[in-house]
């Protein structure tokens, strides 16, 4: 018997959050890897890192809050823990891939397909171990159509994600890009859900242990959560990740005359023209350098 398959349980309730939720990781990771950037005595393995967890933190958190919104009318759904928490340590570890290739060896056109490929195909991959995940009494079966579309736009999602870390460096350009990652990660979830069909085996019977969405899925959130609110608490108190390169190049703007203005012992002789810093000269300095030959034929005219 097919079963009847509803993905918005609670109406738009799940999408919005599960939407929210892509938004607050994307747009955490790509700060934290700007700031990885803009500052090459930050420590950059660690604000990687922190990016990489932080979106795949959001992705992650997504999804499992839209299949909160999932239902079989015929049959409860529960879920294997140990593969839920699998998918977690995926997402994270699939995006860190792609963010370390690019984050160190810049987004040119071989290095961003590689790692948007990697991390496309990671994005799907843990979006399908969270659906080997369920156990249902019945058996789950997918349109090969839809999961290929799937997959392709986790791919296009992930390099355009990545694109964005390494390019955009400004804060509300960086928020833009994150509404829109959300848009794409979010689009990826529900194309892969059109692709899912349910067999129902019976309205009894059947092996299909598990923990209910609400006894598993809800306390297991907390923890992703918890981890982008302290994410972006070390957001809010570093300038240099909220302000981007407007502010952040200054202090290296400031850096750069300071070498220059490193030789003050030279002699009169050697002294630039007057295109050095005015804290640095007088004007009546090079007047009197410039009256002293002038003056010394003069007086020996008087003479």
């Amino acid at each position: 018997m097919e079963g009847t398959v509803d993905g918005f349980r609670y109406g738009v309730v799940t999408p919005i959050a599960a939407y929210v939720m892509a938004c607050l990781g994307g747009a955490l990771g790509l700060r934290c890897i700007v700031r990885s950037l803009l500052n090459a005595e930050s420590w950059k393995a660690g604000w990687l890192a922190l990016g990489a967890a932080s979106i795949g933190c959001g992705i992650w958190t997504m999804h499992f809050i839209a299949m909160i919104g999932f239902q079989v009318e015929e049959t409860r759904i529960r879920y294997d823990a140990g593969l839920t928490l699998l998918s977690l340590a995926v997402s994270i570890v699939v995006v860190g891939i792609g963010v370390f290739i690019v984050g160190y060896r810049g987004a040119g056109t071989a290095n961003l397909s590689l790692a948007g490929i990697v991390t496309g195909i990671g994005v799907a991959a843990m979006h399908y171990l969270g659906m080997y995940a369920m156990r249902l009494n019945g058996a789950i079966s997918y349109d090969a159509l839809a999961v290929g579309l799937s997959v392709v736009i986790a791919i296009v999602a992930a390099t355009a994600a990545l694109w964005a870390a390494v390019t955009i460096r400004g804060f509300m350009t960086s928020l833009g890009a994150s509404l829109v990652m959300g848009v794409a990660v979010s689009g990826m979830h529900y194309t892969a859900m059109t692709a899912v069909s349910v067999h129902v085996h019976g309205t009894t019977g059947g092996s299909w242990a598990g923990d209910s969405a609400s006894s598993l899925l809800l306390p297991m959130l907390m923890g992703p959560v918890i981890f982008l609110v302290l994410a972006g608490v070390v957001v809010m108190f570093d300038p240099l990740l909220v302000l981007g390169d407007s502010e952040g190049s200054r202090p290296a703007a400031r850096r750069e005359p300071t070498a220059d203005r490193k030789p003050t012992t030279w002699s009169a002789q050697e002294a630039p023209a007057p295109t050095h810093s005015s804290l640095f000269e007088t004007p009546a300095s090079p007047a009197r350098a410039r009256q002293h030959p002038y003056d010394t034929p003069q007086r020996a005219g008087e003479w």
